[in-house]
């Protein structure tokens, strides 16, 4: 019999970013917790693969890797579809980013971004940044497309932070 996961308080800047382990389309672990103190992660939730505000969005984010990459950040998209699933819209889309395949719903429920009435998880942003620590969180109306430039505002600011730390340390 599957645990049930109770669906925890909605995620908050400053908060701890729960850890977790899923799968990704092609079957590799990926943990949270392999990113801390290397890269920021941007987890964009998303209800479902195949729909069409979904499709939309993860090829805007695909479009926007280099800037991603280059503001040393990583983006997992994470929805309550099959690791299968994921590997057909990634590769029917092109999709360069890694998928994340949270079918047990225990994520979107840690995350509090659980949304009951179509079992899936809801449409939402949030960076956790190198120390594990929430950075940015924006919930959107389920069939809104989040917004790259507001994603990569927030990194920016990361970036500079992260950057003004390490000359820090240099004196």
């Amino acid at each position: 019999m599957a645990v049930q996961t109770a669906v925890a308080p909605e995620i908050k800047v400053g908060d701890m970013a729960p850890d977790f382990t899923l799968k990704d389309q092609d079957q590799k672990e990926v943990s949270l917790s392999s990113f801390r103190g290397k890269k920021n992660v941007v987890l964009a939730f998303y209800p479902l693969d195949w729909s069409p505000v979904c499709t939309g969005e993860n090829k805007c984010l695909t479009d926007d890797f280099p800037k991603f990459d280059g503001l040393n950040a990583v983006v997992l998209g994470i929805s309550t579809d099959s690791f299968f699933s994921h590997k057909a819209w990634a590769d029917a889309l092109g999709l360069k980013h890694t998928l994340l395949a949270d079918f047990n719903r225990e994520v979107v429920k840690k995350y509090g971004l659980y949304f009951e009435p179509l079992n899936c998880g809801k449409r939402a942003t949030v960076i956790v940044d190198k120390h594990g620590r929430v950075a940015y969180v924006k919930v959107q109306e389920i069939k809104v497309a989040r917004d790259d430039k507001d994603i990569l505002e927030a990194l920016k600011k990361l970036h500079y932070k992260d950057i003004l730390e390490a000359l820090k340390k240099l004196h």
